[in-house]
């Protein structure tokens, strides 16, 4: 069961980390609506569990951000919206971010910094010296770590969001996005994430891939 109140919390300190003191309007409505977003009832995988699964993330990658504040209010906006069907929802995504964090009194630099980041999950491909990126998208992929108790409802649960595709585009296009996957010369990039995380997850990724193609 998630903690609304402990998510509540996290909210209200990544705001004010990363606006002046004092500045802005009470940040408890802001938080109220991102967590009906993440409520939804098209979602089954990227719910409050998965939002609080890359904030947890991020507190064990805080030492390699340049920005943590920023990073964890890019978590909060990555997928607040999220449609399974619509092929535009980090771009929708990021342009809430922009009018919500303005208004909240975050600066304008900061505000495009989250946008720039909600906008990286797209492609999960940070620059190499792009620390905050890298955060975010080792955080945002770190499910694919799992051990199998947790991978296998993982998969199930993004098959429930597509449940309208029919089972061989599914895996088609599941496929698809595993091959890319494995493509990339590093899943993760900072390096915990490539110590702790990246052979687990190619081993998750292969065995997902292989069930797929049988």
């Amino acid at each position: 069961m998630v903690d609304l109140d402990a998510l509540r919390t996290r909210w209200n300190r990544a705001l004010e980390g990363a606006r002046p003191p004092g500045a802005g309007p009470d940040p408890a409505p802001y938080a109220d609506n991102l967590l009906a977003r993440w409520q939804e009832p098209q979602r089954h995988y990227h719910t409050l569990a998965h939002l609080t699964a890359v904030l947890e993330h991020i507190d064990v990658l805080e030492k390699y951000a340049a920005d943590p504040d920023v990073v964890r209010l890019a978590a909060w906006f990555h997928d607040a919206v999220y449609l399974p069907e619509r092929s535009e929802n980090e771009e929708r995504s990021a342009r809430l971010a922009e009018r919500a964090l303005l208004e909240a009194g975050v600066s304008e630099a900061r505000t495009a910094q989250v946008a720039r980041l909600v906008r990286l999950t797209v492609t999960h491909a940070p620059a190499h010296d792009d620390r905050d990126g890298q955060v975010l998208c080792d955080a945002d992929l770190a499910i694919l770590a799992s051990p199998p108790s947790a991978y296998a409802p993982y998969t199930a649960a993004v098959r429930e969001e597509y449940h309208f595709v029919p089972g061989a585009a599914f895996r088609e296009g599941r496929a698809a996005v595993l091959r890319q996957l494995l493509d990339l010369p590093y899943l993760f990039r900072t390096p915990y994430g490539q110590t702790e995380w990246e052979a687990t997850a190619r081993y998750n990724l292969s065995a997902e891939l292989e069930l797929l193609t049988q």
